[in-house]
């Protein structure tokens, strides 16, 4: 593995260039003076002084007093700590800064949201939309993470298992129960057929307290959601409608976490999986 050139590292602690330069001038050569580094470096020497104070100030090095004054580098391990340190102290500072205006923000801008908000209609709000592929399987990894009791899947093949596996494994650890619905074969091409076959031999040998069976009707809609309430106050979903005739790169898939909504995909879920489905799927072949 290729190592990471000086620049790039001291750069990560948040040093300018002639500080950085300076820096590592001291490091590679040792105690010496001002005039010294500017000549060795190039730094001008109506800056060097300044430069020089920067990095004491940041604790990277010291001043020996003395005519002339010299500058001497901190040990390596010593500069990485205490950049850490500098880091630590810059974001308490931050954030008392802004702290300090809550009240003011709150004040000023919660009026003003909660009249646009108030504005919107139950309809408009009940879907975002992302774009299918990445997007979308970024989404579904946050619905298994954040799942607490259930997640239901419908799919035709759980093509993209290999996307959101590590999720799903860690919702399986924590003892959320999956299950997952696939349309039957008999309605697939060969090759959704063959990865299919292969995600449901992975799933029977890999994790075999995931629940499944073959929509013996074509899906109207597929996705995932999760803990879904018949008090109508939970749930998480991401859903693709099926539209064959538009190329998946133009395909959206629809987000929402209104709980009513996601009760009714429960309920056509369990009217599927209880009425129109079955164990084994029909001869693929």
């Amino acid at each position: 593995m290729e190592r990471p050139d000086t620049e790039s590292l001291l750069s990560t602690l948040g040093l300018k260039e002639y500080e950085a330069t300076a820096l590592e001038h001291l490091i590679e050569f040792g105690r010496t003076t001002a005039p010294t580094i500017a000549d060795a470096t190039g730094i001008p020497k109506a800056r060097v002084y300044d430069v020089l104070e920067s990095l004491a100030e940041t604790g990277f090095i010291e001043i020996i007093p003395g005519r002339p004054k010299e500058y001497q580098p901190k040990p390596p391990e010593t500069i990485l700590e205490r950049a850490i340190e500098n880091h630590r102290q810059r974001f308490v500072s931050e954030r008392e800064t802004i702290e300090s205006i809550r009240e003011d923000f709150l004040a000023q801008f919660e009026p003003l949201f909660e009249s646009a908000s108030s504005s919107v209609s139950p309809t408009e709000e009940l879907f975002h939309v992302v774009d299918v592929g990445t997007p979308s399987e970024t989404e579904t990894r946050r619905l298994y993470h954040d799942a607490a009791d259930a997640v239901y899947v419908l799919t035709k093949s759980f093509e993209y298992l290999d996307s959101v596996e590590p999720a799903l494994r860690d919702a399986l650890d924590s003892g959320v129960s999956v299950s997952v619905l696939f349309l039957d074969p008999s309605h697939l091409s060969a090759d959704n057929r063959a990865v299919q076959r292969d995600i449901v031999e992975r799933i029977d040998a890999t994790y075999p307290e995931i629940a499944y069976r073959y929509s013996t009707h074509k899906l109207p809609w597929r996705g995932t959601f999760a803990d879904p309430s018949m008090d109508y106050d939970s749930g998480d979903a991401v859903l693709l409608v099926e539209d064959p005739d538009l190329p998946l790169h133009q395909r959206q898939a629809a987000l929402t976490d209104n709980g009513a909504f996601i009760a009714g995909l429960k309920r056509h879920f369990d009217l599927i999986w209880g009425y129109d489905s079955t164990v084994e799927p029909s001869d693929d072949e």
